[in-house]
């Protein structure tokens, strides 16, 4: 007869296979989900574009963000970190990318949302390139599963113009 030691051996390698299996199958079930986010911002008012006492610019903005990110939830997701940046191009950087606003959604009944924010983080710039900048705002988001990779994607929205003259 075999040991209680080598009988609990057996059981616990057995549940560690089945498990790692039934992550395998997981991790590969997401690649066949094809989701479909949707999203729109709207700059509702940018209350101020100055120059700080070092020389740099800063703006302050009103956003209106609606998205549907509910596609991005299967049963193998976790959570959802989803931000908003803006991209810009100036003379010394070919990309400049400032995180405006961001949020961790961890259901999908609040994946589809409506939000009216301020900037929550500070669009400056080093130097005074910002007036009168075209810049692009992009939704970004990544999907956190319970098992397998993280999935990122993005949508741009472009067309958006900085004011010339400081406020």
């Amino acid at each position: 007869m075999h040991s209680f030691g080598y009988r609990a051996n057996a059981l616990l390698t057995l549940a560690v296979t089945v498990l790692a299996i039934m992550c395998a199958v997981a991790s590969f079930s997401d690649n066949f989900n094809s989701p479909t986010p949707s999203a729109k911002i709207q700059v509702v008012n940018i209350q101020r574009l100055h120059k700080l006492s070092n020389g740099n610019d800063e703006v302050a903005m009103v956003l209106n963000i609606s998205a549907d990110l509910q596609s991005l939830f299967t049963w193998n997701t976790k959570q959802v970190f989803a931000f908003v940046a803006a991209e810009y191009e100036t003379t010394k950087n070919a990309l400049n990318q400032l995180s405006l606003w961001d949020s961790i959604i961890q259901s999908k009944e609040k994946a589809k949302f409506t939000v009216r924010i301020s900037n929550k983080y500070r669009f400056t710039d080093q130097g005074n390139n910002l007036r009168g900048k075209e810049f692009n705002l992009t939704l970004h988001w990544h999907v956190m599963p319970k098992t397998g990779k993280m999935f990122a994607d993005k949508i741009v929205l472009p067309g958006y113009r900085l004011p010339e003259e400081y406020r």
